[in-house]
């Protein structure tokens, strides 16, 4: 099937706005800043089936951003894990989809995350019992075994939990792990040069055992060219940098700013951009 990942991604940000308009929720920037990426590698990188969830031998995707997790279900509504219907649910009483992702409520949803700085260690530690599982077993080859994405935020990069799991990970050659962090240089009080300078962000990588790129964070031919090629390095697990704008597609007022992080549209900014 031939898909026009511009379409999906438009298609996505309209879903994640009415969200965060609807339910008056915070962290709409970062939600609209990670679009890209979750459309390349749930339309294009991952092996996955919306039909079978939990297939065993599926790649995951470790949905460390755990605020932003209006991105996650825009693109697991509409890539057919579950009824768009659910949007309408968000934050809501009742509701299926929570402020926070829960990982056995909604299909797809990998982890239960919340607290920054988590995802790493968790799809690590994922990755290296697939590792470990495929090597056990005689059906298939020690090349062929499930992947695991995860998406991180710039700003949990402050925390030594994720450096403790880069250090396990490039200690055992995880090379089906594949990080791509959101760097959209903005963190709840200030640009992340100004609250706990990250640069040179690669070379940190690099310096961990880490094979690591950088790429446009919105350009999707980029995007998706960068991620299929993974991993960079047998025996390395893979790093992409990937560069973008805090608010990319929504209220002109919050591209680029901290505000991003806590407001919502206005309804005329929601009339503008959904029509």
């Amino acid at each position: 099937m031939t898909y026009n990942f511009s379409e999906i991604a438009a298609t996505v940000r309209r879903d994640i706005i009415r969200m965060c308009y609807e339910a008056q929720s915070a962290h709409l920037g970062g939600s609209l800043s990670c679009v890209e990426i979750l459309v390349a590698l749930y339309w294009r990188v991952m092996h996955i089936d919306p039909k079978r969830p939990d297939d065993p031998n599926r790649d995951r995707l470790f949905f460390s951003k755990a605020h932003d997790v209006k991105a996650l279900y825009a693109v697991l509504g509409n890539r057919g894990f579950f009824p768009k219907e659910w949007f309408f649910g968000y934050e809501k009483d009742c509701g299926h989809l929570a402020g926070h992702a829960v990982r056995g409520i909604v299909p797809g949803v990998e982890i239960s995350a919340g607290s920054l700085g988590h995802g790493l260690s968790m799809a690590a530690g994922a990755a290296f019992a697939l590792k470990k599982r495929t090597m056990n077993d005689e059906q298939r080859t020690v090349n062929n075994y499930p992947r695991v994405f995860t998406i991180l935020s710039d700003g949990e990069c402050d925390e030594g939990s994720v450096w403790e799991a880069a250090l396990f990970a490039a200690h055992h050659k995880l090379d089906n792990l594949i990080a791509v962090i959101d760097y959209n240089k903005l963190q709840a009080y200030g640009r992340i040069k100004d609250v706990l300078n990250l640069e040179p962000l690669t070379k940190k990588w690099e310096a961990f055992c880490w094979s690591a790129r950088e790429v446009d964070g919105h350009d999707l031919k980029k995007l998706t060219t960068i991620l299929l090629a993974t991993p960079f390095v047998k025996g390395k697990p893979s790093v992409i940098i990937a560069h973008t704008i805090k608010g990319f597609g929504g209220p002109k007022r919050l591209i680029e700013q901290v505000s991003s992080q806590y407001k919502p549209p206005t309804e005329e900014e929601y009339r503008e951009l959904i029509g």
